[in-house]
């Protein structure tokens, strides 16, 4: 592991800033950010998101009470900080804008990098820079838009859960761990910036064991730990065990979890496999989910450096379950969420 830039510091000041183009695929022209004032808990609130939005336009249709009702209940989803998604439209600019507002308001974001070559192995997100060059060039603007300012950078949701599944075909294996080995390394030397290299959930790659070569081959001793269970459902204590294995596999890594829509845990039909098409109604938009624990540093674990909403609440999984293609801003299913959460620190 390369020294730690002090966690308190950092993950404590997390961002949610403008971000138009709600998804990683979302598209970016006239995209604006704004500074809403900073908050006396450090997290910073997207006041421009899609739950936001959302938000407004209920109240803006006047005193009916049922869609007050609704503003209400979004509004447990507008009020907390998530990541920022990055997709494949050039994204220097957009990064510069997001490190530059947060650096104003004393904040860090909280960035996704999403855009391997064979993203999602062509499934309902798939895409992805067209070739390993393309990558690279696509990880230098991100970089080269934070420069020396603070962010905290999630790398390739699946990308090594995939390899260690086999979806990725044997060929684009070695490619893909040495891109995802850049990246580690091109975030790695930015000053203030922190970057988890994602390590799939509790229901994917059950043994813990099997990501162990794939994640040290992808630069894992570079990075400041791993994150978990990213647009996933599995509950924070089967996570925090299953982490706690892995990190002893990969040298005592911390990680971070997310805790966005894990409140009722995954829906049990004949398992939970991320990939396996007859499971798909277990990971894509399932019935009866609920948001999880909110955005915060106190885990009272060690390892665990986080909880996070890395999956932005009520986006679609993909075309699944009624939804919208994957990243769009479905209301019906952000209402769900919010209805069926227990409180905030239910997880």
């Amino acid at each position: 592991m390369r020294e730690r830039y002090p966690v308190k510091s950092v993950v404590r000041r997390l961002l949610t800033v403008v971000a138009c183009g709600a998804v990683a695929v979302a598209p970016l022209s006239g995209c604006q950010l704004s500074d809403p004032p900073p908050r006396r808990s450090g997290l910073w609130v997207n006041p421009n998101g899609p739950a936001a939005r959302h938000v407004r336009a209920r109240e803006e249709e006047g005193k009916n009470g049922a869609r007050n009702n609704d503003a209400e209940l979004i509004r447990r989803i507008a009020q907390q900080p998530v990541a920022e998604w990055l997709g494949p439209q050039p994204p220097r600019e957009r990064v510069r804008l997001i490190t530059e507002s947060a650096a104003r308001t004393g904040t860090t974001p909280v960035l996704v990098a999403y855009n391997i070559p064979h993203r999602d192995c062509g499934g309902h997100s798939a895409g992805g820079a067209a070739n390993g060059a393309s990558y690279r060039g696509w990880i230098e603007q991100i970089a080269l838009g934070i420069g020396d300012r603070e962010a905290i950078v999630v790398l390739e949701p699946d990308a090594v859960a995939q390899v260690v599944d086999r979806c990725v075909p044997r060929r684009a294996v070695g490619p893909r761990l040495a891109l995802l080995r850049d990246a580690v390394a091109a975030f790695a030397a930015l000053p203030r910036v922190r970057v988890y290299l994602d390590a799939g959930n509790a229901g994917w790659i059950t043994n813990p064991a099997r990501l162990m070569a794939p994640l040290l081959k992808s630069g894992i001793e570079q990075a400041d730990g791993f994150s978990l269970n990213v647009a996933n459902f599995q509950r924070t204590g089967r996570t925090k065990a299953y982490g706690h294995r892995l990190s002893r596999a990969v040298g005592g890594a911390h990680f971070v979890i997310d805790t966005s829509r894990n409140g009722n845990g995954p829906l049990r039909r004949g398992g939970a496999a991320r990939h396996e098409p007859r499971t798909e109604k277990a990971w894509c938009n399932p019935p009866g989910r609920a948001l999880g624990h909110p955005p915060s540093t106190r885990t009272g674990d060690r390892l665990v450096d986080a909880y996070l909403w890395i999956k932005r609440p009520g986006e679609s999984d993909g075309t699944c379950n009624g939804g919208p293609p994957a990243g769009r801003w479905w209301p019906e299913y952000a209402l769900g969420l919010a209805r069926n959460a227990h409180g905030p620190g239910h997880h």
